[in-house]
């Protein structure tokens, strides 16, 4: 396998019962993310009573200093609206703010509008407005845009991933338990047995899978998923996925929503 690399683990690692830590490093605007969702998510199914995870950020940028000169009055209350490829990134870690869960929908709802080309999601206004689609408490999340806190948490991933040499988006870093070992950085997306033949490695033992959850767990669970995800996790062609989905649709548990390229499926 290629792009592979080790790495040392950042000096203040959060801490876990669980053996394994995944650094999951994406582009929130970029396809092929939602590919590396998906290989996290059916990693998540089966094995995540061995690991944590956390997504870290990156966005090509020419520079954050005018976007900070821009967002000026725009932050701070005014009604001028801007675009910037940086304000996605910015908004997520804003809604982190209002914890992991309120992080997760907003990112999905971001996503969902980014994919179907229904909102322009580099724009200021638009992002307040996924803010209220994913029942963020909109006050504080128009704060906390503006705030320091937001920008920082950006900026650390950013650090973070100049830190680890990661020039290619998405990618994942796994690191074990022991802190004086080195990560193994594995630049871009492969199939998903590689990542569970990386944990096995990483473990030294064969791994236990857990049994697969229901459609209506896996929803509640995820909320948005597309028919391959489906497929992948359930093992079955994306033909078979279609008609299982179509099903609860008509069962009105879900809808669907698509467009030329994207067929998202989203509980009700």
């Amino acid at each position: 396998m290629n792009n592979v690399q080790l790495l040392s683990k950042p000096a203040a690692p959060s801490s876990t019962s669980k053996p394994i830590e995944l650094y999951v490093f994406l582009d929130p605007l970029c396809r092929d993310t939602l590919k590396m969702q998906s290989i996290l998510r059916k990693l998540q199914v089966q094995y995540d009573h061995y690991f944590t995870w956390r997504y870290v950020l990156g966005t090509k940028l020419a520079s954050l200093n005018s976007l900070s000169r821009r967002t000026k009055g725009c932050l701070s209350g005014a009604e001028l609206d801007i675009t910037h490829p940086a304000l996605p990134s910015i908004a997520i870690k804003a809604a982190e703010l209002q914890g992991k869960k309120a992080a997760a929908r907003y990112l999905l709802k971001l996503q969902e509008h980014a994919f179907l080309n229904t909102k322009d999601v580099t724009s200021y206004s638009a992002l307040i407005q996924i803010a209220q689609e994913a029942n963020l408490d909109v006050c504080e999340f128009k704060s906390d845009f503006g705030s320091k806190e937001a920008a920082r948490a950006f900026q650390c991933d950013l650090y973070i991933t100049r830190e680890m040499e990661v020039d290619e988006l998405p990618s994942i870093v796994f690191f074990n338990e022991c802190i004086e070992d080195e990560g193994l950085k594995v630049s871009g997306t492969y199939s998903y047995d590689v990542y569970v033949r990386i944990l096995e490695e990483m473990l030294n033992e064969e791994l236990e899978c857990q049994p697969v959850p229901s459609y209506d767990k896996l929803f509640q669970r995820y909320r948005v998923l597309t028919t391959k995800e489906v497929a992948e996790i359930y093992s079955i062609s994306e033909q078979e996925a279609e008609r299982e989905l179509k099903k609860r649709m008509l069962q009105q548990k879900i809808e669907r929503l698509c467009n030329n390229d994207l067929t998202l499926w989203r509980l009700k």
